[in-house]
């Protein structure tokens, strides 16, 4: 063999001899044994908190029923069910357990009867209590048929009050629905521009005037989109034509008074025993 070739083997030899190979493929294995051993390792056990007084198996209706959510619940269902009684047209007043029968309540509490007798039913504003003992709706108006929402209409008109709310008159009047139809030349609706209810007001007949189809013509046919207030006002002034103005109710600024100032006297006493200067003398130089 070539001598050159011999020498690069035993350099070789010597090289890899030099490098330890197996020891750092057992260091490396002992390490991950040990990251594993570590990941592997469980956690040590928290302890459980306690359980609540309340759990499932003792919890039951009634004492869920004492909280308030379930008592504003009863008492909605009571209401909404007198309102549609009204509405419908039977109006005779029914006892507390009457009205927990017909709503299908009769698994209430104690404590919640006395908060409805004592509290919600007298207090809540669509309900009257009899002086029996008994509860009824208590609707905005007291409208028995359509002649007296007529009535009522004619008077807001004459009296100059305005429009009644058409939800008011809906929780009003029995059978609502088939007096409208019966009123509806009679009635005049309004949509609110805020929140689109409408507002009912009675139509006076009287009060409409026949105008001639001429002038008409000529009022559609004037257009005033390039103008705004300000120019009609002027052009108004000019032909001699007061325009209407809103005599709304307007915000008085309160002029704030003053407090009148206050002088400082001035003192006329002598200061610094100027007015004895002749009489004292000055020891110092002695």
């Amino acid at each position: 063999m070539d001598p050159a070739l011999l020498r690069e083997r035993e350099l070789f030899k010597l090289k890899a001899s030099a490098i330890p190979v197996v020891e750092k493929r057992i260091k490396e294995e002992t390490s991950n044994k040990d990251e594993v051993k570590r990941k592997s390792k469980p956690l040590p056990s928290m302890p459980r908190p306690p359980s609540p007084p309340n759990t499932s198996s003792s919890l039951n209706y009634k004492s869920y029923g004492q909280s308030s959510l379930y008592k504003f619940g009863v008492l909605t269902k009571i209401v909404k069910y007198i309102r549609a009684r009204h509405q419908d047209g039977d109006d005779h007043p029914l006892t507390l357990d009457e009205l927990l029968d017909e709503t299908n309540q009769l698994d209430v509490g104690t404590k919640v009867k006395t908060w409805l007798e004592v509290e919600a039913l007298p207090g809540n504003p669509k309900i009257e209590r009899t002086p029996d003992g008994k509860y009824m709706f208590k609707p905005p108006y007291k409208l028995k048929d359509r002649k007296a929402l007529l009535k009522l209409l004619k008077q807001q008109d004459l009296k100059g009050l305005g429009g009644i709310m058409l939800d008011d008159i809906q929780e009003s009047l029995p059978n609502c629905e088939k007096a409208l139809k019966h009123l509806q030349n009679e009635i005049l609706y309004v949509s609110r521009p805020g929140d689109k209810k409408k507002v009912m007001f009675y139509n006076d007949k009287s009060a409409t005037i026949d105008i001639n189809e001429d002038f008409k013509k000529m009022w559609r046919s004037i257009t005033v989109e390039n103008l705004d207030d300000e120019k009609i006002e002027e052009h108004l002034e000019k032909q001699g034509i007061s325009s209407m103005q809103d005599n709304g109710i307007k915000k008085v600024n309160h002029v704030k008074r003053k407090k009148p100032v206050t002088k400082k006297r001035i003192s006329k006493r002598p200061r610094d025993n100027e007015h004895l200067a002749n009489v004292l003398e000055d020891y110092d130089a002695l």
